[in-house]
């Protein structure tokens, strides 16, 4: 029985024992998950003091920032606003001040005015008691005295043009021969078409005669901006889908000639794009220049040419003389000098060179009174050719001197490419170089920009400075330029002298 309840009672006890150590351990850990509980909120209260403290610190400093900054941008605009009251109390004193002093002017020209009428009306006073008295001593009245100084007048210039008749007629007389000449030389010119027509005539085709018109342009503005710009004479005529380009300098015309032909092609023909192809073309032309003295050079096996060298061959390709082209004759020349120069013995290469170098100086742009084989020994000489060179192109023409085989064979090679039949024309050279002279006459004078000689000489046309010569004086320029070239030069007929004056202003738009 005692064992029994011992049995009953020990598992009872050990249900109980586990039951309470469960409990004490369980009220453990509730315990330590409360103590733990609490520190997570501890610890939390803490993160978010400290949180809404740094967010309380940023947003001071970002107030204290917006604030510093907001103080600046007002003292920059309290001194902004200071500098444009200072500005304006300036221009306001400017304004007051210019306003006084335009009050004292009009007064100053008020009283002037009264003192300049008042002086005006004594001068009218004054003149009617002098005409009074002068009526008065000579006992005519105004009408009878302006009779008898135009009748004076008149009897004084009858006197003056007879005595201008004599003079006339005295130097028609001393000069019979020189005018008769001159009136020959102007027929051949124009009549001789297979002399004048190649050399001053070009010929541009155009694809319909409704391109002339555009040429001409509205009011004639085009044609005028080509031939002012290039000094050339543009014919339009009848003659069917052409025009006629006219210019003694064959250089002047080549260019007019390219440009026409390029503008044409192009469509757009008005005066900026004319100006802008004229340049273009000139300075093509320059480099032909250039292209052509390199190629003779190389035709003839020339080394050690200078590029000074090279451009003076190359202009002679646009010189004529007598109406032979100058750097053919050149070429045709050196030709010549080398075959002599190889048969009798002597330096070839010398010879072939100073041949072709022989009339570089017509292609010379200089005013110097020198001959062409002054001009062309002197060029050699600063370009650095040899003394026998230079000495076989100042002698070929006998003005000085020939000093060397080479030089003389210079010269008979010189004669023989001028002497073969249809070389030379004589009348040609006197033309070009008359209408020359007519330039040059015309440019000595102050304010003259460009001349050019058109219309086989019977027109000069000539390119004013606006900013040297007023309208007002333009007219007596052309007549003292008129009178300087009947005092310097002769020639046939009659020159009609045109000036032109222009005033060219550019602005932008942006």
């Amino acid at each position: 029985m005692d064992k029994m309840i011992l049995y009953i009672v020990l598992p009872v006890a050990g249900i109980v024992l586990g039951w309470t150590i469960r409990w004490i351990y369980a009220r453990f850990q509730l315990s330590a998950s409360e103590q733990k509980a609490e520190r997570v909120k501890q610890d939390a209260i803490k993160e978010a003091e400290a949180l809404k403290k740094e967010i309380q610190l940023q947003a001071r400093e970002q107030l204290i920032q917006d604030r510093n900054q907001q103080e600046r941008e007002n003292h920059e605009r309290r001194k902004e606003i200071q500098s444009y009251e200072s500005r304006v109390n300036k221009k306001e004193e400017l304004l007051d001040k210019r306003a006084q002093e335009f009050e004292k002017r009009e007064k100053e020209f008020a009283a002037r005015d009264a003192e300049f009428a008042k002086h005006a009306q004594q001068l009218q006073d004054k003149e009617e008691n002098l005409r009074t008295e002068l009526e008065r001593i000579s006992g005519l009245t105004r009408d009878e005295a302006k009779s008898l100084i135009i009748k004076s007048l008149e009897n004084e210039a009858k006197h003056d043009a007879q005595a201008l008749l004599n003079k006339i007629d005295q130097d028609a007389q001393l000069a019979a021969e020189k005018r008769a000449q001159s009136v020959l030389l102007s027929t051949i010119q124009r009549i001789a078409t297979e002399v004048t027509g190649d050399l001053t005539v070009a010929t541009v085709s155009l694809p319909s005669d409704e391109m002339k018109g555009r040429i001409i342009g509205r009011e004639g503005r085009n044609i005028r901006t080509l031939e002012t710009l290039t000094g050339v004479d543009i014919i339009i005529d009848d003659t069917p889908e052409a025009v006629v380009i006219s210019c003694f300098d064959p250089v002047r015309k080549e260019i007019a000639k390219e440009s026409l032909e390029r503008l044409i092609t192009d469509g757009r023909i008005h005066p900026a794009r004319i100006e802008e192809i004229v340049q273009k073309v000139t300075r093509e032309i320059q480099q032909k220049i250039y292209e052509e003295g390199e190629k003779v050079l190389f035709d003839l096996g020339i080394h050690n040419m200078g590029q000074d060298g090279v451009r003076a061959l190359g202009r002679l390709y646009f010189r004529t003389s007598y109406g032979q082209n100058v750097l053919t004759h050149s070429r045709e020349v050196a030709e010549i000098a080398s075959l002599l120069a190889a048969e009798i013995g002597a330096n070839r290469e010398l010879a072939k060179r100073a041949a072709l170098l022989h009339d570089i100086g017509k292609g010379a742009e200089t005013d110097s009174d020198q001959n062409h084989a002054e001009v062309g020994a002197e060029m050699a000489r600063k370009m650095g050719e040899e003394p026998r060179v230079v000495n076989a192109i100042a002698a070929h023409h006998n003005d000085v001197e020939p000093q060397t085989t080479e030089a003389v064979i210079v010269q008979i090679a010189d004669a023989i490419s001028a002497a073969r039949p249809g070389a030379r024309r004589e009348t040609v050279d006197n033309y070009v170089k008359r209408l020359e002279n007519l330039e040059e006459t015309a440019k000595k004078f102050t304010g003259v920009e460009q001349a050019y000689a058109i219309q086989a000489g019977r027109e000069l046309r000539i390119l004013v400075n606006n900013e040297k010569i007023p309208d007002e004086q333009v007219k007596d320029l052309a007549k003292s330029i008129a009178k300087q070239i009947e005092d310097d030069l002769r020639y046939p007929g009659r020159i009609k002298i045109t000036m032109i004056r222009e005033t060219r202003i550019i602005e932008y738009a942006r």
